[in-house]
């Protein structure tokens, strides 16, 4: 209620801004990109807060209006002209260059501060601002495309959006079938890993006894979910998806409990690309469940590998032999698994190819490839076990040939290892899975012999 009562506040001032406006210039606003950056130096002019909310708005507005090309040049102008006061900010650097102190510095740093920054903070003050911000970046990230030239702007943006959207504003929510419908229909909506195909699947995944999901919300965008994850409650670490989405599965006991599997996390707002939730979202998704269910003994993940197979089918330099290479062209047969002999032979080969890939391969940059395993590692989880055809579905044999892994939160060594992966680039990995990559030495050694 205190939400709603402070937008329909904004909501008030707003409208007021607008009659103001409306009585002055501002219905001869040009509306396109041109327009719309002489009407951000209107913004940034001081004017009141009624109307620089209005004008704020107005902004907005006018930029959902643009096509790509509009936008872009919109993000273009900001690079261009709204960057630092430069008299302002050498006035600054000289003054800390005769005399350096605590308060030059201070002013040396406020100077250097481009003028967007404030834009930014005045566009937030509109009703809905943050949201239409947050998808506004959404545009720019598509834009850049590996470009530089909005990079700066890119850089303002998100340095703002990760002070707003830090840990100390999210607030925790079960999601469960008594969750208002819009919200439920943007989980279905943004679940990025394993699809949710209708109402009924959407239940089965939150409404029984032994499922839960949680989400992390902002004030400013109370109906929308930044981030959410389903969890199953299960009695050992399984090692494949179908039996915990299984449409005809038994319940589990809520006192029969041990384990808690995390098998779907889900960002839903591009726009907040690179401002990192999930390491907070299943820290207190873990004490939210050790309070409810103090049996619980076991944190896990059940894992896909989304990076493997793209590595496969582009690396050079894939610890193999001539014969593995021949094993591998099996997987042009989009039925390879229905055959016993043939998913035999390819686990010979990509059981010890996927221990290779989590313990030894990296980018040109030194980082692990998948992007799962550096989220999961670096919030300090153990690589606990590889789970072969752990994920038939379509999009499971594509990225990692139905592979799948386990990250185990073991909260004791959450830290230590969180540590290890980042001072030192160490994966801290189960003997098992470390045994799947002797055997590829083995394997290795035998070539060489031969």
């Amino acid at each position: 209620m205190a939400n709603a009562f402070f937008s329909d506040l904004l909501a008030t001032i707003s409208e007021r801004g607008r009659t103001l406006l409306r009585r002055g210039d501002s219905a001869d606003t040009r509306r396109d990109a041109d327009g719309l950056i002489e009407l951000c130096d209107a913004l940034l002019s001081g004017r009141g807060e009624a109307s620089g909310t209005a004008i704020a708005r107005e902004v907005l507005d006018i930029y959902r209006e643009l096509d790509a090309a509009g936008r872009r040049a919109f993000f273009e102008g900001l690079v261009r002209d709204f960057g630092p006061d430069r008299e302002r900010l050498s006035k600054a650097i000289e003054k800390w260059r005769a005399k350096p102190s605590d308060e030059d510095a201070s002013s040396l740093h406020f100077a250097s501060e481009p003028r967007r920054q404030e834009l930014i903070r005045r566009l937030n003050r509109a009703p809905g601002g943050t949201g239409d911000l947050v998808n506004m970046r959404a545009d720019l990230l598509g834009m850049m495309n590996g470009h530089t030239d909005l990079a700066a702007l890119d850089r303002d943006v998100s340095h703002l959006l990760s002070s707003w959207f830090n840990r100390g504003f999210l607030v925790l929510r079960r999601i469960d079938w008594s969750t208002p419908a819009n919200i439920l229909e943007k989980i279905i909506r943004y679940e990025a890993v394993h699809e949710i195909s209708d109402w009924d699947d959407l239940r089965r995944r939150i409404d029984p006894v032994d499922r839960r999901c949680y989400a992390f919300f902002h004030p400013a965008m109370v109906d929308e979910p930044l981030i959410f994850v389903e969890v199953a409650l299960t009695e050992t670490m399984p090692g494949a998806i179908a039996p915990l989405l299984a449409v005809d599965r038994k319940h589990l006991p809520i006192e029969r409990a041990r384990t808690a599997v995390f098998y779907s996390i889900s960002n839903t707002q591009r726009g907040l690309g690179g401002i990192s939730f999930g390491s907070f979202l299943i820290k207190q998704v873990v004490e939210e469940l050790r309070r409810e269910l103090p049996k619980l003994d076991t944190f896990v993940t059940l894992s896909p590998v989304p990076g493997f197979m793209p590595w496969v089918k582009q690396d050079k330099d894939l610890p193999l032999s001539d014969e593995d290479r021949e094993v591998l062209k099996r997987l042009d047969d989009s039925k390879w698994f229905e055959s016993p002999e043939t998913a035999a032979l390819l686990r010979s080969v990509l059981e010890p190819l996927a221990a290779h890939y989590f313990l030894k391969a990296r980018t040109p940059k030194g980082r692990l490839i998948d992007s799962v395993a550096r989220f999961h590692l670096g919030n300090g989880a153990r690589l606990e076990r590889i789970n072969w055809l752990g994920d038939l579905s379509p999009k499971g044999m594509r990225e990692s040939a139905g592979i799948m892994v386990n990250y185990l939160y073991r909260l004791d060594d959450i830290e230590k290892n969180h540590e290890a992966y980042a001072n030192d680039g160490e994966v801290v990995a189960s003997s098992a899975v470390k045994k799947l990559l002797k055997s590829e030495g083995r394997r290795l050694l035998d070539m060489r012999l031969s």
